[in-house]
């Protein structure tokens, strides 16, 4: 009896096992982690510098700066405590995301946009990645809020916490949509000269809105990091004045937090199109 052999026919689409979401995000969230504990020096510089400039300006402000208010909140020192632990979020998050040029340089990004990972895995897990270092760092420096002249309640210490995760990961989704389009460092490093650092410079942490001229406290008010760094000194230090609620704070940033993961998002599935034939 002759043996029929049945095959499908060649028209049908093979089918791909495609991975999900939360694997690819956990494996290039721990490559983000693995990769930048192994650099020792790159830890040190992202602690020390911002705990060098908060003992500099805390020390040279300490008889001249006045917030207006008795207490912690009027110290020099405890003023520009929560802006240097922004600072710090802000370096680990800028470092975190030049991995991304160093990855597709070397190839790695390339393999990975190849590879049946959705695009959403690659935004998710490397943002994550980015920002939980830069939460950790940031979190690191709240030991030192005794020399600060801040005593938080354990209530505040744990605001103070969510609040570092939400700054560490707005700034590092804007981070990566910046990093995505660029081809090299160098770029990277105007851009952020040219946004970030001014972003973080007219956010409050060196002087208060309310004693800024009248159009550079408008571009304060409008720049979303203004309200993380007020959050992050109101969990601190109650007594602090700040412009707006600590409700209000929190809206913002978690908007704006939405509003940059979107953007990252949208970045990359634009980039990665291909052109119509």
């Amino acid at each position: 009896m002759a043996t029929v052999a049945t095959t499908a026919p060649h028209h049908q689409a093979i089918r791909t096992a495609r991975p999900g979401l939360w694997i690819p995000s956990y494996s290039l969230w721990q490559r983000e982690i693995v990769r930048f504990y192994r650099q020792r020096a790159r830890v040190i510089g992202v602690i020390a510098s911002p705990l060098l400039f908060w003992i500099a300006f805390g020390a040279g402000f300490s008889h001249s700066f006045s917030s207006g208010n008795s207490g912690a909140s009027g110290h020099a020192f405890g003023y520009f405590f929560p802006g240097s632990i922004v600072m710090i979020v802000l370096f680990t998050a800028i470092f975190s995301m030049m991995s991304l040029i160093q990855d597709r340089n070397e190839g790695f990004l390339l393999t990975v946009i190849a590879s049946p990972v959705s695009r959403s895995a690659i935004v998710l897990g490397k943002v994550l990645g980015g920002a939980t270092l830069a939460a950790i760092q940031g979190l690191i420096f709240l030991c030192f809020t005794p020399l600060a002249g801040v005593h938080p309640s354990f209530a505040g210490l744990v605001l103070a916490a969510v609040v570092i995760l939400l700054v560490s990961f707005e700034i590092t989704a804007l981070g990566f949509t910046i990093a995505w389009p660029m081809d090299s460092t160098q770029a990277f490093h105007a851009i952020v000269n040219l946004i970030l650092l001014p972003l973080w410079l007219l956010s409050g942490a060196l002087f208060p809105a309310d004693k800024a001229s009248g159009w550079l406290r408008a571009i304060m008010l409008a720049n979303p990091l203004t309200y993380g760094v007020d959050a992050l000194r109101n969990s601190l230090d109650p007594a602090a004045h700040t412009d707006h609620s600590l409700a209000i704070n929190l809206a913002v940033t978690i908007a704006f937090c939405l509003v940059t993961f979107a953007a990252s998002w949208a970045v990359v599935n634009r980039r990665t199109q291909k052109p119509a034939a």
